[in-house]
């Protein structure tokens, strides 16, 4: 198993102005022993609210959610999700339970767990099929803060053709009901399937984005603004702007680097729209192309260039991104510890990666499982809290 070194996150950014950021994950709940899920979100929730941390059901219940509080830096968002973590963690043991950091389920749970009892997931389950069953995934949201909600839908241009790097950068469920996928995030191949998911179209304005996606709701495809599961959007509810395309990730600072590229991205892509650079009008073909080359890949082959759409080195895209947010990174106090995450990524693997070594001997679900009670374990570690 990779340990990272301690990284030192940045507690005071230099510039004026930094956004605020906030993140969302959603983790599995399995049977320690075996792997296999278990319905035991309500009980979790509830434990994990007597120890003094909120959580969220989610669409089964097999799975739970944390979120952190709106953030300034990222030593905060580390703190925050690093008691999050131990909190279900807790409880999900005192339920007879273990917390997985993963982002599909490994072990073989057909048909799967039941839909947690909630009038809106009884909808969703109503309408949708098999798709709701079969949506046993996890993913990290991250929240960045916008002027507004037109500055949000500009900003979503910006950010659109770098969403399959990071994609790549955060896959990790290569491992699906028992078996090895051949993909690097076989979240992403799920979560694909629902009427509006993956990259967004390009739009001309808000009224543009408002325009499709009462045309979502109009057509009966989606329920409601929700649904609309495009991998970047701006928030419904919140002056910000949500990138949903990462897998969880198996650490706390795997977490934190992607929000801080994710903070990053939006800075830089703010300062882009100040000084009149326009957002590249990247096909939805294209992405798409992009897409299923970083599902299937991930940090460990080939990535799509979108200048010239040919395949070169994933790696080579993850450096390209990091050149482009330099400046935000430097300006938030970050730059140091994402380079130092990054570079040990690229030498030691992603969540993907360290998955498919655990399984490559035995084919045995239980080595992923003890491979994320390893990573959960070093979280906890005092000597990597920087």
């Amino acid at each position: 198993m990779a340990s990272f070194s301690p990284v030192l996150w940045s507690a005071d950014p230099d510039a004026p102005g930094v956004p605020t950021v906030g993140v969302e994950e959603e983790f599995l709940l399995a049977d320690p022993s075996t792997g296999h899920l278990l319905p035991i979100s309500a009980h979790v929730v509830e434990v994990a609210g007597d120890l003094g941390g909120a959580l969220e059901l989610e669409l089964t219940r097999a799975q739970v959610e944390i979120n952190t509080p709106v953030c300034r830096t990222m030593a905060e968002v580390r703190e925050r999700l690093a008691f999050l973590r131990s909190t279900a963690a807790e409880a999900a043991s005192r339920c007879g339970g273990t917390l997985l950091a993963v982002g599909t389920a490994p072990a073989d749970d057909a048909p799967g767990p039941p839909i947690t009892d909630d009038p809106r997931y009884h909808t969703i389950n109503k309408a949708y099929g098999q798709l709701a069953p079969e949506n046993v995934v996890c993913g990290c949201h991250v929240h960045v803060e916008v002027p507004d909600r037109e500055a949000a839908v500009q900003v979503c241009n910006h950010v659109r053709p770098w969403l399959p790097v990071l994609l790549a950068l955060t896959a990790n469920s290569p491992i699906h009901h028992g078996v090895d996928t051949d993909y690097a995030s076989w979240r992403s191949v799920i979560v694909g399937r629902w009427p509006c998911a993956g990259a967004p179209p390009y739009f001309e304005s808000l009224a543009h984005y408002e325009s499709a996606v009462d045309t979502a709701v109009g057509s009966g495809s989606v329920l409601d603004e929700k649904m609309v599961y495009w991998d970047i959007r701006p928030s419904s509810h919140l002056p910000t702007v949500e990138v949903r395309v990462s897998d969880v990730q198996s650490t706390v600072d795997e977490s934190v680097l992607f929000a801080a590229l994710v903070r990053a991205l939006v800075m830089t892509s703010l300062q882009s729209i100040r000084d009149g650079v326009a957002a590249p009008r990247t096909g939805d073909d294209a992405l798409r192309m992009a897409y299923w080359r970083a599902s299937r890949d991930g940090l460990d082959g080939m990535g799509v260039d979108l200048d010239t759409m040919r395949p070169v080195p994933a790696v080579d895209l993850l450096h390209r991104l990091l050149r482009h947010v330099e400046p935000a990174l430097a300006a938030t106090g970050d730059l140091q510890a994402v380079q130092t995450l990054v570079g040990e990524l690229i030498s030691d693997g992603n969540g993907a990666s360290r998955q498919r070594r655990a399984f490559r001997h035995d084919h045995a679900v239980t080595d992923i499982v003890a491979l994320v009670a390893q990573h959960a374990e070093q979280d906890r570690s005092p000597d990597n809290v920087a």
